[in-house]
């Protein structure tokens, strides 16, 4: 039992920078930053945020969520909060260990191996699972693009199967009698969510610095979109809007920030570039901190002049900032605001799509995951096989799944990452309090229990069934450890 919770030594955490399995440092601060902001500003700023202002009804006319309505930039202050505490702790962590696992890496070197195994399974959810979510909201802009220049596809080519057999709107739902059929099966897929994912999985194997450089194009088109419509939006607010502010209170707040929480886990990925990041004691830090930063005011910002321009009620749609500008009488900055949508969700496909494969390949230099994962390309020096295989499987995902009931899965996983992170740096403090520590959390006795409590308390926030599907995926993952990787860990086999 005792050897389940065997701790790596940092010592070999450190990667060797010249060894065959190792990543090449091209990125700077002001990549990492680029790359928090290309992750956060998304899904969730041109999506989740409808949601979480408007509430979710069931299929049967249940309330699966309550509304926030405008007190939505509440919402966002929370999770700023919540994350800042839990940044801090990556920081740290990711200063002492500029490893390309993230929070399995630190889990590992804190709360032994069981424990990092868990994470590396959970951070599945975060990484791969929310990009289906992303992948399926993107198709949702670029069928808005092409129906703003008169060019449609067919339903069924553009809705995957759960998402008809989930929804509650009888357009969408009916699909399910209407699509062509094979074999008595309703043909019900997503061909923009598919392809979208393909043409970023070819775009990040051709090496980290080029997805960086595309990352950065790609961020600057979202911020001057935003700032459009930011500018645009101001014009068309309604103070009577505001009223009432929060429809649910504190209930509508909760569980508002609980959704969009989907939105701020681009922070957690900028981790995952510490091995090919230069001078990661200094820009890690800067990139996780100054990044979250960002993205928090511009959430604030962009909710405020949202909730302003129409009934929050209004708000439940695939696509709610081009919608409210629709509403508002601005159709053809709606069309322009739904091509930034479109760039802007790319670029969080491609940091997340970064990310997932690094935290495999981590895994798999550990043992806990075939070799065959751990390949690098010789001239690239990326993880080259798992980028592969993470984006077909996410491709395959976004073909036929429902971006909602991914979201809350995406959240409780990546929500107990950062508790189990919170809770690391504690456990270093205590058992290697000497050890140099380049960024140090301040008030850290304060700071990370705050930040275990936070997203504690966020995930309460969460239904009932992403609960129990999160215990299936970790029941899988546990079945998976036992099955290969206890048995194959480096820790044991010499």
């Amino acid at each position: 039992m005792t050897s389940l919770f065997a701790r790596k030594p940092i010592e070999a955490l450190q990667p060797d920078e010249d060894g065959a399995q190792s990543l090449k440092r091209v990125l700077g601060a002001g990549d990492l930053v680029m790359l928090a902001i290309g992750a956060v500003i998304g899904a969730g700023i041109f999506g989740a945020i409808g949601t979480a202002a408007a509430g979710q009804i069931g299929p049967n006319g249940e309330v699966v969520r309550s509304a926030a309505g405008p007190a939505l930039i509440f919402s966002f202050v929370l999770l700023g909060g919540a994350c800042a505490l839990a940044a801090l702790c990556y920081a740290e962590l990711a200063a002492m260990i500029p490893q390309a696992g993230s929070a399995y890496a630190y889990s590992y070197a804190t709360l032994g191996e069981l424990v990092a195994w868990i994470i590396g399974w959970d951070l599945i959810l975060e990484y791969a699972v929310g990009n289906v979510a992303v992948a399926i909201s993107w198709g949702d802009y670029f069928n808005t693009l092409l129906r703003g220049i008169g060019v449609g596809l067919p339903p069924w080519l553009t809705t995957g199967y759960r998402t008809a057999l989930l929804s509650s709107n009888p357009d969408v739902s009916g699909l399910l009698q209407t699509a062509p059929q094979l074999a008595g099966v309703p043909i019900l897929v997503n061909l923009p969510a598919f392809g979208i994912v393909m043409f970023i999985t070819w775009l990040l194997l051709r090496g980290a610095r080029e997805s960086s450089t595309a990352n950065n194009v790609m961020v600057v088109i979202k911020l001057l979109v935003l700032g459009l419509f930011i500018a645009v939006g101001t014009t068309a607010i309604d103070p009577a809007n505001y009223t009432p502010f929060a429809p649910n209170g504190f209930t509508g707040i909760h569980q508002g920030a609980a959704i969009v929480f989907f939105a701020y886990i681009g922070f957690d990925a900028i981790a995952t570039a510490a091995e090919e990041t230069k001078n990661p004691q200094r820009n890690l830090p800067i990139g996780i901190l100054g990044g979250l930063a960002v993205c928090t005011v511009i959430y604030v910002i962009v909710g405020a002049v949202l909730t302003g321009m129409v009934p929050y009620g209004e708000l439940a749609v695939a696509d709610p900032l081009a919608r409210a500008l629709e509403l508002a009488g601005y159709t053809g900055v709606g069309w322009i605001v739904a091509l930034g949508a479109a760039v802007s969700m790319a670029a969080v496909l491609l940091v997340f799509q970064y990310g997932q494969p690094r935290i495999f390949f981590a895994m798999a230099r550990d043992g806990l995951l075939p070799q065959w994962a751990a390949r690098v390309d010789a001239k690239t020096r990326i993880p080259y096989t798992t980028t592969l295989v993470t984006g077909i499987l996410v491709a395959a995902g976004s073909l036929v799944g429902d971006a909602a009931e991914t979201y809350d899965l995406t959240n409780i996983g990546t929500l107990f990452a950062f508790a189990l992170v919170c809770s690391g740096v504690l456990v270093l403090r205590v058992t290697e309090p000497d050890r140099p520590r380049p960024f140090r959390v301040p008030l850290v006795w304060v700071v990370a229990p705050l930040g275990v409590a936070a997203c504690l308390f966020i995930m309460i926030g969460l239904p009932a069934q992403a609960w129990e599907r999160f215990g299936i995926w970790l029941a899988m993952g546990a079945a998976i450890y036992v099955a290969y990787g206890y048995r194959h860990s480096r820790l044991r086999v010499k």
